[in-house]
């Protein structure tokens, strides 16, 4: 491992944390005998239900076995977008019923336009930019899936799609490598620590009771209500969400069964100089490709640093040796940053549902919304949203995501045993695409 690329001060932590740590996990209080309702997972979806269910007078106890807030929501890299990563994994959309995926697209596009909203209406200050998102074409191909998506996405009316030639990528990031690209205006970024705290202050503030280090492990009906059992004694539940996603443990094995955990790794530049981050991303907006193994990148807040995210490994790395891939992966995309170094590397769990879309429902009484498949910030604050409505009986009509099946695999129970296997194929379809990844000198 070539430690010259790592900053004297690296550490493995979100950069996020620097300026919004989470919360300690809290002192081992009993929990209350009942409650309306327990939501298990402190993250964005399990907030944004507690939210949506507080201001109808329903409070909600949120548990989660970490501190609030402590996985993926405050370490994915800040990204927002409504249907322009839809189904981004799978390329048949178009073999879904015609009529759904219509629902689904307006569906997602609207759900950005409420997010606004949102933001103001709980007061949470978290560096929100409407920033439009570039998709690079890792492959002359590629270019031709980006203008079905653009298509997909312009026959909403809300949303302006534009396909880029490969002469003018260098508009949008300072790289030779992708063969044109896929600008969605309807798109945006945040401080994710920042807006988890939020979330949890508004949540507190509307009677939710937050408490983290508390695991659950396991639930059964209990006549009309529902007995949770946790580490600090059970609770008995008039109702029940699920919304623990890339962190979904054996006492929930329905849902287990339906989620890939995959660990996203990311890495924090140490500070360049907003005119130096301007040269390199000269719009300063949020930054994705088509290739299997993606890279997806962004200035800070400030704009001052460079924060870069992919698939460094597809086994369980440690955030340093990831941090010092991610390095290769970054300088092969922006030969510029050839001797900058890394000042944090961290890592955090991605839920994918089988077939890479989100879903929210209900199973046998127990409510969800599970499936960010690595856009999950609009996507889960909406299906907390939905699953909150679909509690209190309000929703005038039900979500498009809750009309489809939750598929799973036969055999899987939770553990992704073939990660490294579809890894492995995924590095070889991108090479045979083409694909330069990194330089030689970034394998060593």
């Amino acid at each position: 491992m070539k430690t010259d690329l790592l900053a004297p001060d690296f550490i493995e932590r979100p950069y996020w944390w620097d300026l919004a740590p989470p919360p300690p996990a809290g002192s081992p209080q009993p929990l209350p005998d009942t409650a309306d309702v327990v939501i298990i997972g402190g993250g964005i979806a399990g907030l944004s239900t507690a939210i949506e269910l507080g201001r109808s007078g329903v409070k909600a106890l949120v548990l989660d076995r970490e501190a609030i807030g402590w996985g993926a929501s405050s370490r994915n890299g800040g990204a927002l977008s409504g249907a322009g990563s839809l189904g981004r994994a799978r390329s048949d959309l178009h073999t879904l019923d015609a009529r759904l995926l219509k629902e689904m697209v307006e569906e997602a596009e609207g759900s950005f336009d409420e997010f606004e909203t949102f933001l103001q209406r709980e007061g949470v200050q978290c560096f929100f930019r409407k920033t439009g998102r570039f998709v690079g074409a890792h492959a002359p191909k590629a270019l031709d899936t980006l203008k079905r998506r653009a298509e997909m996405l312009n026959r909403t009316g809300r949303d302006t799609a534009t396909i880029l030639e490969r002469a003018r990528v260098q508009e949008e990031v300072a790289t030779d490598l992708y063969h044109g690209g896929l600008l969605i205006e309807r798109a945006g970024s945040l401080h994710p620590g920042l807006y988890v705290q939020g979330l949890a202050k508004a949540a507190a503030g509307l009677g939710a009771e937050l408490r983290g280090g508390v695991s659950v492990t396991g639930l059964e009906k209990d006549g009309t209500r529902h007995r949770v059992r946790t580490s600090l004694g059970d609770v008995s539940a008039a109702q029940v969400m699920v919304a623990t996603n890339g962190y979904t443990g054996e006492a929930t094995p329905w849902h287990r069964r339906r989620l890939v955990p995959v660990a996203s790794y990311m890495i924090a530049t140490e500070p360049l100089g907003e005119e130096r981050v301007r040269r390199l991303l000269p719009r300063l907006r949020v930054y994705g490709d088509t290739k299997k193994v993606l890279y997806y990148f962004r200035p800070s807040p400030d704009f001052t640093r460079i924060l870069f995210g992919g698939r460094a490994s597809f086994i369980d790395a440690d955030a340093t040796r990831a941090a010092t891939r991610l390095h290769g992966f970054l300088t092969g995309l922006l030969p510029d940053l050839a001797g900058v170094r890394i000042t944090h590397g961290w890592k955090g769990n991605v839920a994918f549902a089988f077939d890479y879309l989100p879903h929210v429902g209900q199973q046998d009484g127990v409510h969800y919304a599970l499936g960010c498949n690595g856009s999950g910030v609009v996507t889960m604050t909406h299906l907390g949203r939905c699953a909150a409505r679909q509690m209190l009986g309000a929703s005038n009509r039900a979500s498009a995501f809750s009309r489809m099946p939750f598929p799973t695999m036969p055999g899987y129970s939770g553990r992704p045993w073939f990660l490294p296997l579809v890894g492995a194929s995924y590095q070889i379809r991108d090479r045979m695409d083409g694909w330069r990844s990194t330089p030689a000198k970034a394998r060593q």
